[in-house]
């Protein structure tokens, strides 16, 4: 039987080719977008160069003070007097890193100024990020301690400042106006990764006042765990620190701090009202939402569609049922038809959303970033359009099962 209705859908497809090509069309496109959009999302939340511990990682990146009896807040991350008097005392973590903000500074090589991306760390924060050194070695503790003027750069700042391929490590790079003994190159990151900078240097060799006892500023942490079974026993402790802490500003009463898994570090920083609220849920629901919305749309396009083939084939379901076709075999027959075109448009979908990728990553529109199809991803996505291709057909079909035979005659 299902051979049969094979049959006769393909028969269908082929007869109703400018029906075909709009829903294959609406089918594929909406599920190539998906696949892809989901890619570069899977590709910034999850664990990759250099950031390969996420799993066993708190983040502190998020300060917030408020004024309970007027409303007024202050939004921002921390200080790094905070990180370094309070957050680096925690007993649970193995490694803490240590990184500020990333502070444009120019440069110029060859008569062309280059706009270098600056981060300032500490020595931890090559032990917690796994990062591949082309050249050299990062800077160590007794650097930091005294304040020598040495930099990690990346391999992109070492091709534009010194020449592609030339060894960097032993000169010296100059930005604005103040010279670095170059003495590691590392593989050079993508714009999304948290660590994302062209040029590494000691924290004490910032220009801001690190000793100042105010609790925002433009610094954030990364705790590493021993493993991702300390991630609730250091929440509790970082909490029970935090509550600890004197504010020290007489306009706030409260104050805001969690260490958190990277997910809900970046919904928490993008969440408007903050606070307490970590904003997971909304983030959720808002990308829920638009997977819902994205495949509804092609959904009821479908069942327009479906609905005026249904028309067209009017006298041909009026002769089925006049030679004995009951309405519960043409149903199937209309779903299983439906769910034919669906898989072949997932199919085409899926291959176009390859597509995309590869040439996305090959004219690298996005520098040091190559993205890949998350088949989990790509699965669940298939196994929803085909549940929506199927709920597509249900009502066209019991539209068409309720056809009287002689109105289904006439209909022609």
């Amino acid at each position: 039987m299902l051979k049969n209705y094979f049959k006769i859908a393909i028969a269908v497809l082929k007869r109703r080719k400018f029906f075909t090509f709009i829903s294959l069309f609406g089918i594929s496109f909406t599920l190539a977008i998906i696949i892809v959009v989901s890619a570069f999302t899977d590709y910034v939340l999850s664990a990759g160069y250099p950031d390969l511990n996420r799993d066993r990682e708190l983040y502190v990146s998020g300060m917030q003070l408020t004024n309970s009896k007027n409303g007024s807040s202050y939004n921002g991350g921390p200080s790094f007097y905070f990180i370094d008097r309070y957050v680096s005392k925690l007993k649970t973590p193995v490694k803490i890193a240590v990184l500020s903000n990333n502070s444009a500074t120019n440069s110029y090589t060859n008569n062309k100024k280059l706009v270098i991306a600056l981060k300032y760390t500490n020595d931890q924060f090559w032990d917690v990020l796994q990062f591949k050194f082309l050249e050299g070695k990062p800077y160590n503790k007794q650097q930091i301690d005294n304040a020598e003027k040495v930099a990690v750069i990346s391999e992109d700042t070492r091709n534009n400042y010194f020449g592609k391929d030339v060894t960097a490590v032993g000169k010296y790079i100059e930005t604005d106006n103040i010279q670095y003994r170059v003495i590691g190159v590392v593989k050079s990151l993508p714009f999304s990764s948290n660590a994302f900078a062209d040029m590494f240097v000691p924290y004490t060799l910032t220009k801001e006042d690190i000793k100042s006892t105010g609790l925002m500023g433009d610094y954030s942490a990364i705790l590493l765990l021993n493993s991702k079974d300390d991630l609730d026993k250091m929440r509790e402790e970082y909490n029970q620190m935090a509550a600890k802490v004197p504010i020290g500003d007489k306009q706030f009463d409260e104050k805001f701090t969690f260490a958190d898994t990277y997910l809900v570090s970046f919904t928490r920083s993008t969440h408007i009202e903050q606070g307490s609220d970590s904003g997971i849920t909304t983030f959720l629901l808002i990308v829920g939402g638009f997977f819902f919305l994205f495949l509804l749309l092609p959904t009821l396009n479908l069942v327009n569609i479906n609905i005026s083939r249904i028309m067209d084939r009017a006298s041909e379901i009026g002769v089925r049922k006049a030679f004995g076709a009951s309405s519960k075999t043409l149903v199937y027959q209309f779903i299983v038809e439906n769910l034919i075109l669906t898989f072949l448009g997932g199919i085409i979908g899926m291959v176009l959303s390859y597509i995309l990728i590869q040439i996305v990553n090959n004219i690298n529109l996005f520098p040091n970033m190559a993205v890949a199809i998350n088949f989990n991803v790509l699965l669940a996505t298939f196994f929803a359009c085909l549940v929506f291709g199927l709920f597509s057909g249900v009502y066209p079909a019991w539209r068409m099962s309720r056809m009287h035979v002689v109105a289904a005659l006439k209909a022609q």
